[in-house]
């Protein structure tokens, strides 16, 4: 996010306002503006102004979970401002609110007329985005009533609905058409001598699908108590650190996000469920491979998004061929959306499941979590479902016919169905890309994972010896394969993947550190590869690079081709840790630590691979979410780790 857009997040509703508290309505750019819910855009514009114009911020508003701000009206010097405004906002699910003080700063009498211009524009998060893609959206239309203490906008298409409505006390003066579709409430205020006026609006957005209007707060003081508590529920009982302060303030921040993260889902009885979204702006909602990472790192200290991640997971893991959404039996879903647009088909995510590791990093987490927790009912209860998605990795997935998983690039969805998805991420050290189907390094690794743990399974809660050995035969083969195919003796490091006719993918990248927290290589190969990972041209000093400098490759402001990923790193300090390299994960731990402790004690989804050697501050990466859940549990993995060294 950029400075000028603030974010303000309660499980499936986002808010992204300016520094005075406005909301433009513009498309395209890094990040959209508007209040969100379900993939959808509830208000497109909401704009104050005070006798006619907008009036300026004297203290912007700053990051937090209220948007607090002190506006007058615009004049100089020797004109001292009329009145002050003090704004404040907040969110809750589905819902909008917002108070304003308007306090005079004359000693007599004083008129003042504000107004607030909304409009609600129904945009698919999809249309928002820098693509230059447009949707047909034929029969679709918007409507606008005029109510006694406001306006509801609603918009209809087939049988799709959704509304927002704005309502205010005291209820305006009047409701004025504006000639852009556009309502504008205004009042007129007579405040006495130094006096004040206050007024509240509050926002109810009403999504496709719900069937009544959501509980609004009374106001933003309200709707923020609402998620302190939530917060600090969630945090009860971890055990931060006490040695390490910085590390202990980043897991707290961590989970707050987290809490404040959680989407609703349903499991494969139809129970509600509350499941770690992937992140704001853009990733409001479940996607496969973030969720299970996510729950991961937090296994340890909150089992309970495991618990409702798999569940979730299970009840959309695919059943058959659907060439769109690149489905096959088994395979666990990538990507789920709510919107317009996926409703009708226009994009293939309403279900896609595009993602060459979501399906054993689901076996992953369901053999962790039976280990961690000691629940067996879990893994009783998805049998079926962790054996589809074996049957996934050994059939559709490629480790049958091709010795590994293997994914094709999705000319309608995603070229790339690694966590490396950008088009250009996986590549060959001077930048070319692979030809043909891809086995993605670490996707090897989690696959290793995934089969041992399910053999354990089997063994343990299945009563399935003969299937048992089996998973681990196919594990051993694996291990033994990918050793022999994957390591470039001249590099003494694993390729990035392979091509289509078996060639290595040659850039040294960060996903070797996967390996580690899988376990895939040998304990000497892994050595080689975790200490190769703290060289200075991976090790940036905010942790490694996801491609090693000095790579024609590489680009410090590259979304994968030599950024530093948080998550990524927290995956790479575990790794290090299994292998025995414990300085060196404490080294990588201190240096995301640092990078938290710069920001407040939150981590982005990403930042800019420029080193501390030449910059004292990290730089972020422009487009990153803020507030991503991966970053945000990835603390709690640092915890895991190396403790509170």
């Amino acid at each position: 996010m950029t400075d000028r857009h603030h974010l303000l997040v309660h499980g499936g509703t986002f808010a992204a306002v300016g520094d005075g508290g406005d909301i433009s309505g513009v498309r395209g750019g890094s990040s959209p503006d508007g209040l969100f819910v379900r993939d959808a855009r509830h208000l497109s514009r909401w704009q104050l102004t005070v006798d006619g114009a907008v009036p300026e911020a004297l203290t912007p508003v700053a990051d937090g979970d209220t948007a607090r701000c002190v506006l007058v009206p615009r004049g100089g010097r020797n004109e001292p401002p009329s009145c002050t405004i003090f704004r404040e906002q907040a969110v809750a699910e589905g819902a909008f609110v917002e108070s304003l003080r308007v306090t005079s700063n004359r000693q007599a009498p004083t008129t003042v007329r504000v107004a607030v211009t909304a409009d609600a524009d129904f945009t698919d998060q999809f249309e928002l985005r820098s693509d230059y893609r447009t949707y047909a959206k034929a029969g679709a239309v918007r409507t606008r009533q005029v109510l006694d203490d406001g306006v509801r906008f609603g918009y209809r298409r087939g049988d799709w609905r959704s509304c927002t409505t704005v309502t205010a006390e005291p209820a305006p003066d009047g409701v004025e058409e504006t000639g852009t579709g556009a309502r504008r409430l205004v009042w007129t205020l007579e405040l006495e001598p130094h006096g004040s006026a206050e007024l509240s609006l509050r926002v109810a957005a009403r999504p496709h699908g719900a069937a009544h209007d959501p509980e609004v707060p009374l106001s933003p003081t309200a709707a923020n108590e609402q998620l302190l508590a939530m917060e600090r529920e969630f945090a009860e009982g971890v055990p931060f650190p006490t040695g390490w302060p910085e590390l202990a303030a980043a897991c707290a921040r961590g989970l707050s996000d987290l809490a404040a993260l959680q989407v609703p889902a349903k499991g494969p009885d139809g129970e509600e469920l509350l499941v770690p979204a992937a992140g704001v702006p853009w990733f409001l909602t479940l996607l496969g491979r973030d969720a299970l990472l996510t729950s991961l790192f937090a296994l340890p200290y909150r089992p309970q998004l495991a618990a409702a991640t798999l569940p979730a997971l299970a009840a959309t893991q695919a059943t058959e061929v659907g060439a769109q959404a690149v489905c096959q039996p088994g395979k666990i879903v990538h990507e789920v959306r709510h919107g317009e647009l996926a409703h009708f088909g226009q994009v293939p995510y309403g279900r896609y499941y595009g993602s060459v590791d979501a399906t054993p990093l689901f076996l992953v987490l369901l053999g962790a979590y039976t280990e961690q927790t000691g629940d067996l009912s879990l893994a009783r209860r998805l049998e079926a479902n962790a054996r589809a998605a074996i049957g996934w990795m050994l059939d559709h997935g490629g480790l049958t016919s091709r010795g590994y998983l293997v994914y094709r690039s999705d000319g309608g969805g995603l070229a790339n169905q690694n966590w490396k998805d950008s088009p250009g991420a996986m590549c060959s050290a001077d930048g070319s890309r692979p030809s043909g189907p891809v086995m993605a390094a670490g996707a090897q690794g989690y696959a290793y994972d995934a089969l041992r743990r399910t053999a354990q399974l089997s063994r343990t809660v299945w009563d399935d010896e003969v299937y048992a050995a089996l998973l681990e035969q196919a594990a051993g083969d694996l291990r033994d394969r990918f050793q022999r195919d994957f390591w470039m003796p001249e590099h003494a490091f694993p390729a990035l993947a392979l091509d289509g006719d078996g060639h290595h993918v040659d850039a040294l990248a960060s996903d070797a550190g996967h390996l580690l927290w899988s376990g895939l290589l040998d304990k000497e190969y892994g050595e080689l590869v975790g200490r190769r990972l703290l060289e200075p041209d991976f090790f940036s000093g905010w942790g490694v690079r996801t491609l090693a400098s000095g790579q024609a490759a590489y680009h410090p402001l590259s979304y994968h081709r030599g950024s530093v990923w948080p998550h990524d790193n927290a995956l790479i300090t575990l790794g290090l840790a299994r292998y025995g390299l414990h300085d060196e994960a404490r080294t990588v731990a201190h240096a995301l630590v640092d990078a938290a402790t710069a920001a407040g004690h939150r981590l982005p989804e990403v930042l800019a691979g420029y080193g501390r050697d030449t910059h004292s501050e990290p730089v972020p990466y422009p487009h990153a979410c803020v507030r991503e859940s991966r970053s945000a549990a990835a603390p709690l993995a640092l915890l895991t780790a190396v403790g509170g060294a």
